[in-house]
């Protein structure tokens, strides 16, 4: 079992995804294929033995490839979501050359992709892995407001994560024979939707954070379903998937999704780790508990 992080990495809030910050992750770079270092051109020299025989010239050296970039961003026409621009961000430790798997982060309601990467999350990975952490990717995607799932407007933000989102990111250069879902509010009910469709052979762990989620069509908040139907068709209570995938919930004691989420951990097969601390529904509450969620997190991702 991995130790928990310095206590140094922890103040620094490791990585604040989902916190809300206004702040802009500056310093995107440009997308690409793995780039290679060319092999040499000129001809190597002849060695020469004690006798003036000439020695077979040393083969030559292998491209090394170059580290992937920390940050990348980009857009795709959604086809799941009715043909809207999505844009995504990808985020990566310094000095990667081989592909890593990804953790989707998946954002709350009147959120996004770059607010998710707010505040530098290529600095905080960098801090993970140099505690000791095995390296990994943070994505973000638009996901609008849908509550990651089919809605009766046509949008899918749920099929656009598993259909259109996770086989692009073989093309940046990820493994994505298995990822992690991290998710708030709406992006933790996300997560365990999500998780659980794509499946235990491929979702690596879930970790929902202060996640929204009703005990009925009629708790739900205006515009999370479009009806019972719709409620009955995407709830996470009960779905066998999830037995099989490592889940973390954390929640804050003063949440108004406490007694639900409360409700929803005891009708799970295997208690899930995290917990309930003080703190309510908002970004303080969510970046104080990313370190040790992160640290939780990574070591599942390379099983």
């Amino acid at each position: 079992m991995m130790a928990p992080m310095p206590e140094t990495v922890s103040r620094r809030a490791v990585l604040r995804l989902g916190a809300g910050a206004a702040l802009g992750a500056a310093g995107a770079y440009a997308i690409g294929t793995t780039l290679l270092q060319p092999a040499p051109k000129s001809a190597p020299p002849v060695a020469m033995t004690g006798v003036g025989a000439p020695l077979a010239p040393p083969a030559p050296l292998e491209p090394v490839a170059a580290p992937a970039p920390t940050y990348v961003t980009g857009s795709f026409v959604s086809a799941a979501r009715g043909g809207v621009d999505t844009n995504w961000a990808i985020a990566r430790p310094p000095g990667q050359t081989t592909p890593l798997r990804p953790v989707i982060a998946l954002h709350g309601k009147g959120s996004d992709a770059s607010t998710v990467m707010a505040g530098g999350v290529e600095q905080g990975l960098a801090q993970a892995v140099a505690a000791g952490l095995p390296p990994f990717a943070v994505v973000a995607v638009d996901g609008g407001g849908s509550y990651w799932h089919q809605r009766s407007s046509g949008e899918d933000s749920g099929a656009m994560v598993l259909d259109e989102l996770i086989p692009m990111l073989s093309e940046q250069g990820l493994d994505t024979s298995r990822v992690g879902f991290l998710g708030w509010s709406m992006g933790g009910y996300g997560a365990l939707l999500l998780g659980a469709r794509l499946g235990p052979a491929r979702t690596a762990a879930i970790c929902a954070v202060s996640p929204a989620l009703w005990t009925s069509p009629g708790a739900a908040a205006p515009g999370a379903f479009d009806g019972s139907a719709d409620y009955e068709a995407n709830s996470v209570w009960g779905l066998p998937a999830l037995a099989s995938i490592p889940i973390r919930i954390d929640c804050g004691d003063g949440d108004p999704f406490y007694s639900a989420t409360k409700q929803y951990i005891a009708q799970l097969p295997t208690p899930p780790a995290g917990g309930f601390s003080p703190g309510g529904h908002d970004g303080a509450f969510w970046s104080s508990q990313l370190p040790a969620e992160i640290s939780w997190l990574a070591p599942l991702l390379v099983r």
